[in-house]
């Protein structure tokens, strides 16, 4: 049978053993090649490794994989998902310009705020659902923008195409994080962005046991120069966390699918509840950007956010809840609760958080592979208690 064009599913599966090794042994799992080192068989010319700081190949293999996934020339494996933005970020030179999405994560919004100034690098954030806005926000000395969709923990929604293409009329770079989709339900490169990073960390390892950071480009001369900037830092994947992520990788679809469909009932379950406020999830039709979402995404995803009346609510319902895990992080088998006004983005400063709708009851939940039915009861019982609760706190005052 000839595969013209193999489905997603298939590539996450094969995609880290197809090429050429050294050694062909038929094996189903990549080698964990544990060596700092690599002897060199000539005086004049080197192999193809031969530090592991500035290559390995088991994070070559990995880089390939993700390469591969998202449609892109070069990948590059880090140490951590801001790791791979940090380095993406230092393209950039002293008086450059770039302009970001204002709803971002927190540790971007502190690596942008408090790191890149000391380099001279200048910054706006806007509405990135705005193209006005944003084209205004554009200055001759820009040089990227950058886009986080669906953006984290609101899930808003940025028009790729939009935005590509008013980057390209402007001479700027678009770099996107595309953590939340993965490769599996959006490819920004195929769109027009010039590098997707990940925090592999989150679905892509989907089990909550590494670190891991990733960055594909579009063009191989922008992955060169990528590529200096990892081995200069040497802020590198070791090649035990890169077997660890290839093996989550190969997972990705059958976690990614029972937890986006899970997403979409709880979803629903919340926007319907009286006690919540407001629920952001792209796979609502009440979600501001749905239609954009479903146009450049083919499903909405397994993280949700959704607001309750205020912070007394939103901690009886955290200490209340039984299954979920309360932790920073997200994408794990294990269904985990956070509270982003002290984890996800405790870096952004108070006022700059309710600018932009992260207030004190807001919740984001990345949904597991628990049974759905056993997450709803154990939501609906949780929030029949923070109810109570808040009740009588009010009632006593």
């Amino acid at each position: 049978m000839s595969l013209n064009k193999e489905r997603l599913e298939t590539t996450l599966i094969h995609a880290s053993t197809r090429g050429d090794y050294e050694q062909k042994t038929g094996a189903v799992n990549v080698p964990i090649y544990l060596s700092s080192t690599f002897h060199q068989e000539s005086f004049d010319a080197f192999g193809p490794y031969d530090y592991s700081r500035s290559g390995n190949p088991t994070r070559d293999a990995l880089e390939k994989t993700i390469a591969s996934l998202e449609g892109g020339a070069r990948g590059l494996a880090f140490a951590s998902g801001m790791a791979a933005i940090s380095a993406t970020f230092m393209l950039l030179s002293s008086g450059d310009h770039i302009v970001v999405t204002e709803d971002v994560y927190g540790g971007t919004y502190r690596f942008v705020t408090e790191v890149l100034p000391k380099f001279g690098i200048d910054h706006t954030f806007v509405d990135l659902a705005n193209v006005e806005e944003t084209a205004n926000a554009i200055r001759p000395n820009t040089k990227v923008i950058y886009i986080e969709t669906p953006s984290n923990p609101r899930l808003g929604i940025t028009d790729i195409e939009a935005i590509v293409e008013l980057a390209k009329a402007n001479d700027c770079l678009t770099f996107l994080d595309n953590t939340f989709m993965s490769p599996l339900y959006q490819r920004p490169l195929d769109l027009g962005v010039d590098i997707v990073v990940h925090s592999a960390t989150k679905f892509l390892s989907g089990h909550s046991d590494i670190i891991a950071g990733l960055a594909v480009t579009k063009s191989e001369e922008l992955g060169n120069r990528l590529a200096f900037i990892q081995n200069s830092f040497g802020s590198i994947l070791g090649a035990q966390d890169s077997y660890a992520l290839i093996q989550g990788i190969k997972t990705l679809g059958a976690r990614l699918t029972q937890s986006s469909e899970s997403a979409q009932k709880i979803a629903s379950y919340l926007n319907d509840h009286t006690l919540v406020e407001e629920v952001f999830y792209p796979g609502l039709a009440s979600h501001p950007g749905h239609a954009i979402h479903a146009k450049q995404s083919t499903n909405p995803g397994a993280v949700l956010s959704f607001r309750l009346p205020n912070r007394e609510t939103a901690k009886a319902f955290v200490e209340n809840v039984q299954i979920p895990i309360f932790a920073v992080s997200l994408g794990g088998v294990e269904s985990i609760l956070s509270y982003p006004a002290t984890m996800s983005h405790a870096a952004m400063p108070k006022e700059q958080r309710e600018k932009r709708g992260i207030t004190e009851g807001l919740l984001r939940f990345s949904v597991g592979l628990e049974h759905v039915d056993d997450l709803i009861a154990d939501f609906d019982q949780a929030l029949q208690i923070a109810r109570e609760q808040t009740v009588t706190v009010t009632t006593s005052l």
